[in-house]
């Protein structure tokens, strides 16, 4: 597979099924900032945590790309087969934050970013994937999205933020709790 075609060097690119589409279109932009998501994910990864941690989130990086496929789907064409998101994979995001939240405290605070390299890493990734989620809200307001990707999305942005209170936890630092002044 060749890396550069130069079909794309005017602004323009093709979604699966074939339709043609400026680069700013927001279909590419939903997918874009899913595979930014998923580049920050990776970088969870690189960090000093659980292997448990790393290996969860390479399945999450998988899931990414069936959504990434899901929305880079013309959704008015025909095209080949692609991989199914199902309610599996929200369940299982579900079931891995249920898990670390029995081993937390009970959170009665809002928390501010930061602690160490990974839970802020966490906390990027979790913006990243709100901002993916609000961006295919849009996207399905003109187009037909599966209603799952805004599931799954939510979900795992609150995966995000429990696992960035587990590795805190996990390496004894305090949460950063943010105090309104009064």
């Amino acid at each position: 597979m060749k890396i550069y075609t130069k079909t794309g060097d005017k602004g323009f690119t093709g979604l699966i099924g074939g339709t043609r589409v400026t680069k700013a279109h927001i279909r590419i932009e939903s997918y874009g900032t899913v595979d930014e998501l998923n580049a920050y994910l990776g970088l969870i990864t690189d960090q000093d945590i659980a292997s448990e941690h790393k290996q969860f989130i390479k399945t999450i990086q998988d899931t990414l790309f069936t959504v990434g496929a899901s929305l880079a789907a013309d959704p008015d064409k025909p095209h080949r087969m692609l991989p199914d998101l199902t309610d599996s994979d929200v369940l299982m995001l579900e079931e891995k934050m249920d898990e670390m939240e029995k081993q937390l405290p009970p959170l009665k605070h809002f928390i501010l970013p930061g602690g160490n390299n990974a839970i802020s890493f966490c906390h990027v990734a979790r913006c990243i994937c709100r901002r993916a989620e609000r961006i295919v809200v849009k996207l399905s307001e003109e187009s037909l999205v599966d209603e799952l990707v805004i599931v799954y999305l939510n979900r795992l942005s609150d995966y995000l933020f429990v696992l960035a209170r587990k590795i805190g936890s996990e390496h004894e630092i305090a949460e950063n709790k943010w105090l309104p002044k009064t």
